[in-house]
């Protein structure tokens, strides 16, 4: 069977089934495990599935993918933008890292970094960061949203309120045309916007696979940060854009090279 006859049963079977693995798909159409990998990635790449580990599921417009799906989603491109972002970081500053898997990886990346103060509403940023003896680390408090670790409401705005950070690095569920920085949660998304209005300066930490997602709720614009940090070029006429709002657009080389 061809590649274009599969793409759309492939597709039939994920809005069915919720996902579709690699193995299950080389049996049904007795084919190999490298050519399903390729069907999955060209519809992952044209928007209509999204990658996870062994896999591939429905991409949502409404509610997020899983957190422990989304830990497997582009995990070489986020530990390179977390690499490129780590270096813009020096010692010595305050910084901000809120919830994300980007920005787990982010702190990742900051494990040698001294003299560090970190403030975060993400508890697996806390964790992540706590085998550096040379970084204080402060949790905002707030209503933790067992899902992902993350700690939303007014308690955490209020405690944001109180720093002025020296940077912050933000992630987000995804990034239109517009250059409208989007997410899921109405909470969390208030979070985000008290975050940058308490940051010096703000980097934001994307993938390309958000350049084709599409979430219900603005957190901000492009404009209103000073780098984006991701893997790909940006699309459409967001590069023009971003040269008006003299904001910087970082590409994270590959292994860090």
């Amino acid at each position: 069977m061809s590649q274009t006859f599969r793409h759309p049963e492939i597709l039939d079977i994920a809005r069915r089934a919720g996902k579709v693995t690699v193995e299950d798909l080389a049996s049904h159409f007795g084919v190999t495990l490298q050519t399903i990998r390729r069907d999955l990635a060209e519809l992952a790449d044209s928007g209509r599935l999204e990658r996870v580990h062994g896999g591939a599921i429905l991409p949502s417009g409404t509610s997020n993918i899983r957190y422990d799906e989304r830990r497997s989603l582009q995990g070489e491109a986020k530990a390179d933008i977390a690499r490129a972002c780590a270096a813009l970081i020096p010692e010595g500053s305050s910084l901000f890292l809120n919830i994300g898997t980007s920005t787990e990886a982010v702190a990742r990346e900051l494990l040698h970094h001294r003299g560090l103060m970190v403030v975060t509403n993400n508890m697996n940023v806390a964790n992540i960061l706590a085998a550096n003896p040379e970084c204080q680390i402060l949790l905002t408090g707030g209503s933790l949203r067992r899902s992902d670790g993350g700690l939303v409401g007014n308690l955490t705005i209020e405690t944001i309120r109180r720093f002025k950070f020296d940077m912050a690095v933000i992630g987000c569920s995804a990034l239109d045309e517009s250059g409208d920085i989007l997410d899921f949660d109405i909470e969390e998304v208030g979070v985000s916007q008290s975050i940058i209005a308490q940051s010096r300066k703000t980097f934001l930490v994307a993938d390309h696979s958000k350049f084709k997602r599409s979430a219900p709720a603005r957190i901000a614009s492009l404009a209103e940060v000073d780098a984006i940090l991701t893997d790909a070029p940006l699309p459409g006429a967001l590069p023009e854009k971003c040269d008006v709002w003299e904001t910087q657009v970082i590409l994270a080389a590959r292994g860090g090279a």
